[in-house]
């Protein structure tokens, strides 16, 4: 184990802080990464949504655009979680109370889109798939007497 004094002397020396520092600038770093990976997700999610806007009006299908909204929506949901992922990463490196603050308004903003966003997804699935499945069939019940 590390005496007191062996504790005091690592925290006043240089080491911590260039230690500290390194750690710092691993973290910003990452949330980078973790940034960049939720902007490519949202282009990847527009590319797809573009391209199958395009075949939409190709096919000249009627003017039910659902499909296309669940694909982008799907996409903008899993962006949105790197976000939320890489705004939590920046409260832990944020040095003062006014950037934790603006950092928690951010990732209260994204996690509140995200939370409708996925809401909305879920009932236009439901929709979809009700919209699939034939009125007239009604399901077959047993009686297993």
């Amino acid at each position: 184990m590390f005496r007191q004094e062996d504790l005091e002397n690592i925290a006043e020396s240089g080491a911590y802080q260039s230690i500290e520092q390194t750690i710092i600038v691993a973290a910003q770093w990452l949330k980078l990464g973790i940034e960049t990976v939720g902007a490519l997700i949202i282009c990847l999610g527009v590319i797809l949504a573009i391209y199958q806007l395009t075949v939409h009006f190709i096919r000249e299908q009627s003017s039910n655009f659902n499909h296309v909204r669940l694909t982008l929506g799907k996409y903008l949901v899993l962006a949105l979680e790197f976000q939320v992922g890489a705004d939590i990463l920046s409260t832990a490196i944020a040095p003062s109370w006014e950037q934790i603050g603006k950092l928690g308004a951010i990732a209260l903003i994204r996690t509140v889109l995200n939370y409708f966003l996925t809401r909305e997804l879920i009932e236009e699935q439901k929709r979809e798939a009700a919209a699939q499945t034939p009125n007239d069939r009604q399901p077959e019940i047993r009686n297993e007497t």
